[in-house]
Parts: structure tokens; C-alpha cells; sequence
């Protein structure tokens, strides 16, 4: 059985860390990449709220007995198997997975292009995923 309040508590700290994120965003990329502390904030707030939707979805795929995923994306995946969410919004996520990568390991230079382009365009994949979740969730009771 689900846990609802661990996962509204998941909602909440995705909601908070796209708020973050969306208060220190620059109207465009160039301007972004010159403000290095905003740059970071952005960028390292965008990581956890995609953190938040991996937590979510690993909660709701182990509290369900649903078979495990090997991967953060195919947890996404996994979820719109089981109509929790869109696949649209998987497959947002699951490109979304590639950002916090890149942020959370360092794998290469974070590009202040796709920072602003998940700040700006790509937020609304989150709030999504956070809308889908929770209707799912009162289509339970």
C-alpha cells in the first residue's frame, strides 16, 4: 500500500525545488552562464527535483509489487506502464534524468543552454509528473 503522506511529502519538495529553481532563472541562457551563483542554484535545484520524481516513482514501484527497474529512467517508464502517468511525461522525464546526471557527476561541463531550456520550458515536465502523481493517488481512494 502506498504511503500517501511520504509521497505528498515528495510532491511538496519537487514543488519547492522548481519554485527554487525558477526564482534565480535568467531570461536567457547567456545571461544564466553569467551569473554563476545563479547558474549553480538553478542548476543544482533542477537535479533534486528531478531527484524528488526518481524518489516518487521508486516509492510508488516498490509499495505497489511492481517489478523494480535497473535505471532512474526506466523508473518513469515503469510508471506510465502502470497509468500512474503519461508517457509523454516519461519520456520527459526519463531526458530530464540526463540533465541531473550531468549536474549530479560532473560527466561534463554543464551547458547553460539546457539548463535554461529546463528552467523555462522543460519545468512544466515536472509539474506534470507532480499533477499526475497526485491524481493517480485520489483515483485510489
Amino acid at each position: 500500500m502506498v504511503n500517501r503522506r511520504l509521497v505528498m511529502t515528495q510532491l511538496a519538495e519537487l514543488a519547492e525545488r522548481v519554485a527554487r529553481a525558477q526564482a534565480h532563472a535568467k531570461p536567457s541562457a547567456e545571461a544564466l552562464a553569467a551569473d554563476r551563483d545563479a547558474f549553480d542554484l538553478v542548476s543544482f535545484n533542477l537535479m533534486l527535483a528531478v531527484q524528488s520524481c526518481a524518489s516518487v516513482a521508486s516509492h510508488l514501484i516498490a509499495d505497489e509489487g511492481w517489478a523494480p527497474t535497473s535505471t532512474v529512467a526506466a523508473s518513469f517508464a515503469r510508471l506510465a506502464e502502470h497509468d500512474v502517468i503519461r508517457q509523454e511525461t516519461a519520456q520527459a522525464l526519463t531526458r530530464a534524468v540526463g540533465l541531473r546526471n550531468v549536474v549530479a557527476h560532473g560527466y561534463a561541463k554543464v551547458d547553460p543552454q539546457s539548463v535554461h531550456a529546463a528552467v523555462t520550458v522543460g519545468i512544466s515536465d515536472l509539474d506534470a509528473f507532480a499533477a499526475e502523481v497526485a491524481a493517480w493517488l485520489v483515483g485510489r481512494t
